[in-house]
């Protein structure tokens, strides 16, 4: 795994992780949570934080359109309440029974290349130097 983090933090779920070894992850702190990346995709966010639990879990990146498609593989999926009442991201909740079972059959979509999950993160801007006169 490529990952820039300090080996000494403890990433929450890291078996998902172990799932996706083979494709080689990238691990990049974010917002306090951890997304994972494959190749330019970012796939998931791992997030176990005490503030606002109920988003606590395994975040999917994907879009509105695969929604329904997912809900039926993922039955506990919900929105994240963080981001708002519309949201192409979606939880799979810590305090789900099916919890691990439904991210470990996340990651195998993952390493199948499902186009369901992962989304290219549209590059930043670079600022512009401020002129000096």
């Amino acid at each position: 795994m490529n990952n820039p983090i300090n080996k000494q933090v403890k990433i929450p779920f890291d078996f998902v992780l172990d799932r996706l070894d083979s494709a080689q992850p990238i691990v990049r702190p974010m917002f306090g949570c951890y997304a994972i990346y494959v190749g330019k995709k970012m796939v998931l966010i791992l997030r176990d934080r005490k503030d606002h639990p109920h988003d606590n879990g395994v975040w999917i990146a994907t879009g509105e359109e695969h929604h329904a498609g997912l809900k039926k593989i993922f039955p506990n999926m919900r929105s994240i309440r963080l981001l708002g009442k519309k949201s192409a991201w979606q939880n799979l909740p810590f305090t789900a029974d099916d919890f691990e079972t439904s991210a470990i059959q996340a990651c195998e979509m993952i390493l199948k290349n499902d186009p369901r999950i992962g989304k290219i993160p549209i590059p930043k801007k670079k600022k512009k130097k401020a002129s000096r006169s």
